[in-house]
This record gives structure tokens, sequence and C-alpha cells, in this order.
């Protein structure tokens, strides 16, 4: 993998809706501090295999609204429950391969991973879909090689204490989901807002002018 300048790892899976929240408020963060020379790797913690199972689509949609009603609205704008992947290793895989193509390839897949199950309701479990997403990105199909490297990635985060989907890790500093405060009552149900503080003191750590590294 390309990996000239500096580098943000998120160990997150593609299904999980809380790490599309905090990736898209890193991008936007990014841009608004004019850190664009700064890639993220987003790193493969494989949910099925952490938990045992796939993640339960109605739950997942649940908490898709849940976020877009109460801190992102302009995101899950198509999620589609009955287009839900049974799996995400294989989109996994073709991000990794994306990854040790070119950084910047691989974040590019990463994200429109992501925007065609959220944004576009598309089942990314699907081969057909999969194939169609590599042409158009101009990347190719993984192979047993980039199966292993999810593998490793998730064991490569399990060493490094990932507490879940996603953790974000930049230089010797990492913190869990540091873009939302989430909090569940029985009553209430769950509660998401953004946690600005956690997040606007991560950036200031990771994202300082050129020069203040």
């Amino acid at each position: 993998m390309n990996t000239s300048g500096p580098v943000m790892e998120v160990f997150a899976d593609i299904w999980c809706p809380f790490a599309h929240v905090g990736l898209q408020t890193i991008y936007t963060e990014r841009a608004r501090t004019g850190r664009t020379d700064m890639s993220i790797w987003v790193r493969a913690w494989p949910l099925e295999l952490v938990n045992g199972a796939p993640l339960d689509p109605s739950v997942t949609w649940e908490h898709a609204n849940e976020l877009r009603e109460q801190v992102a609205p302009n995101l899950f704008r198509h999620l589609d429950v009955n287009h839900f992947p049974d799996s995400t290793l294989d989109a996994l895989a073709l991000a990794y391969r994306a990854h040790r193509t070119d950084r910047h390839l691989g974040e590019r897949v990463s994200f429109a991973l992501r925007d065609a199950l959220f944004e576009c309701g598309r089942n990314i479990s699907d081969r057909a879909t999969l194939e169609r997403l590599a042409r158009d990105l101009g990347v190719v199909m993984p192979d047993e090689s980039d199966h292993a490297g999810v593998l490793a990635d998730w064991h490569e985060g399990e060493r490094r204490g990932v507490l879940g989907s996603p953790h974000f890790f930049c230089g010797d500093d990492n913190v869990f989901c540091p873009s939302l405060d989430i909090t569940k009552d029985p009553v209430k149900g769950m509660s998401i807002v953004r946690d600005t503080s956690r997040l606007t003191d991560f950036l200031a750590r990771c994202l300082r002018p050129h020069g203040q590294e």
C-alpha cells in the first residue's frame, strides 16, 4: 500500500450505521481544517466474526433511523432492509484490495461501499453489485490474500484494543466512536447526540495545521 503522508486509521464494519456517521463527520472536518493530505485508512472490523452472527437488518434500520432523526438528517436516505447484506466479508475484502493498491483508492472504495448500502439501498453482499462497484471505481476484485487481510485487520484490532465499530487511531492517540454520545433508557429508548467535546479534542490533536504534528 502507498503509505506516504499522515494516515488516520479507523477499524469499522461497512454495515455499522454509527461508523457511517463517524466517517462522514471526520471526512467533513478534514476538509474544513484543510488537512486533505491526511488519508483515512478504514480497516476491517468484521462484526459478524466479532459477534459470531450477522447484523440484524431490522435493528440496523432502527439505529439508522435514530441517527437520521437525532444527529444525521442528510444520511441514510435509502437504506433498504430488503436489500440488506447477509455478510460484509467480500465487501471488506474489496476495500482491503483497494487499500493495498493505493491508500487513496482504498479510501474512495471504503466510502463508496457505505454509500451504496446506506444511501442507495444496494446489497453489497451481492457479487454482481460488488463487481459493478469495482469496475466503476477502478479496482480489481479481491482474491484469497485480501480475505486473509480482512482477518489480519481483525486480529490487529484485537491486539490494539479496539472496542467496537468505529474505533479511530491517529498516531499514538485513539478513541472509540468520538462523534457520538449514545445512551439507552429503558423507557425512552436510545438517545444519540453529537459528542462535540470528544470529537473536537480528537480532531484538534489529529488534524493540526502543517508543521504542528
